[in-house]
């Protein structure tokens, strides 16, 4: 199952480190039945977009509390293969726990904010928390953020991605 792990720029620099990583909790998010379920329509190419989105808003959360300040606040979405991925409907539709920690072998590729998102993301990670609870300012400050594409990194370009930051 591919699935969608939210992350940090020191997660990408754990995994490439140790050959492995754990994501908070074992937790990420795919294409799962319950997700399928959710929308009437749509492929799975627009339901990984699903997928990755909440997993894009999860790594805001992590941002929230990394302990690393002089890395840049961007938003990172780790992309993986795992066999044994389980669904937790109970948690969210598009919700899976990991089966353990990922290899650098079964990332597929790494999903990271631009320059231009940083203003932004920084300001959705500091109000996360009141958009959970439906302030709508704070909503929007993440919604703007959510604006912002992540781009595309093959496993092979992150250590050159870490050191250019």
């Amino acid at each position: 199952m591919r699935v969608f792990l939210p992350a940090t720029l020191s997660d990408v620099q754990r995994l490439l480190d140790d050959g492995q990583w754990m994501p908070l909790g074992a937790t990420g998010f795919a294409v799962t039945p319950a997700l399928r379920e959710a929308y009437t329509a749509g492929d799975d190419e627009e339901l990984a977009e699903v997928a990755m989105r909440d997993a894009a808003r999860a790594s805001l959360r992590l941002l929230s509390a990394d302990e690393e300040p002089d890395r840049p606040v961007r938003r990172v979405v780790i992309v993986a293969e795992d066999a044994d991925a389980t669904p937790r409907p109970d948690l969210d539709d598009a919700v899976v726990k990991v089966s353990g920690p990922i290899g650098k072998d079964a990332v597929v590729a790494v999903h990271v904010d631009g320059a231009d998102a940083e203003p932004a993301v920084r300001k959705a990670v500091e109000v996360i928390d009141a958009a959970d609870l439906g302030d709508e300012d704070a909503e929007l400050a993440v919604g703007d953020a959510e604006d912002h594409d992540l781009g595309w990194y093959a496993t092979q370009e992150l250590p050159f991605l870490l050191e250019l930051l």
